[in-house]
């Protein structure tokens, strides 16, 4: 599960996971007395439960943790602290592409931040078939669902209400683009057609989430996993 609370990653593992503790800045456990200034860097705390879940969702919402890049929790029991966590919000279901043409990746850029196109699914709306209309309304292309890729989870408030997106992830091919433009309705103001480098280029200027499933994408192409 990639879960982005503000647009940091929230990772969750299981206790059985392999664990590098080289890999990060900083390591606790879920006794280990924190504030969120001793968060700094991809951090992992050992032993999650479910206390420990609202105390750091809590901190994630409320504080501008700049320096945290990531926050790794492992826990023995998964899926009930998954569970747990998805309790804390009403989950809202969306779909996208990373639609391709010639070797190039289609980016939008939608109130000052590049990202790629995606939408909420409409009521009893099929998966693949809402990534698919959402893609061409949003730029006004055609396009097919050629693989999948990892979905992610980023929580948000509106109207007071704490909302967790899920969202479904399609890699597409575009197989007509003669008509493309933006779709201002949604605040779209650019539909650009990136080379591999490009994208890498602005990821810095992208969502956290879009920037994973982007490098998730890219990898898949140094290791032949398309």
């Amino acid at each position: 599960m990639n879960v982005f609370i503000n647009d940091i990653p929230l990772i969750l593992k299981k206790a059985t996971e392999k664990v590098y503790k080289h890999e990060y800045d900083l390591v606790l456990k879920a006794s280990d007395h924190f504030t969120s200034k001793d968060l700094v860097g991809d951090v992992l705390i050992k032993d999650a439960d479910a206390q420990l879940i609202d105390k750091l969702v809590r901190l994630m919402e409320v504080k501008k943790l700049k320096k945290l890049k990531s926050l790794t929790l492992v826990a023995g029991k998964k899926k009930k602290l998954i569970a747990h966590l998805k309790d804390q919000f009403k989950i809202v279901k969306a779909a996208g592409g990373l639609v391709l043409k010639e070797g190039k990746i289609l980016m939008i850029y939608r109130l000052g931040v590049w990202d790629l196109p995606k939408g909420k699914l409409d009521k009893k709306e099929k998966v693949e078939a809402g990534a698919l209309r959402e893609v061409e309304e949003e730029c006004s292309i055609q396009v097919e669902v050629i693989g999948k890729l990892p979905k992610t989870w980023h929580s948000y408030a509106y109207k007071g209400k704490k909302i967790l997106k899920k969202t479904s992830w399609f890699v597409m091919n575009c197989t007509d683009d003669s008509l493309i433009k933006p779709q201002a309705e949604e605040f779209i103001e650019e539909v650009r057609w990136m080379t591999p480098e490009e994208v890498t280029e602005v990821l810095p200027k992208a969502y956290t989430s879009i920037a994973f499933i982007v490098q998730h994408y890219l990898q898949s192409l140094k290791t032949g996993k398309v």
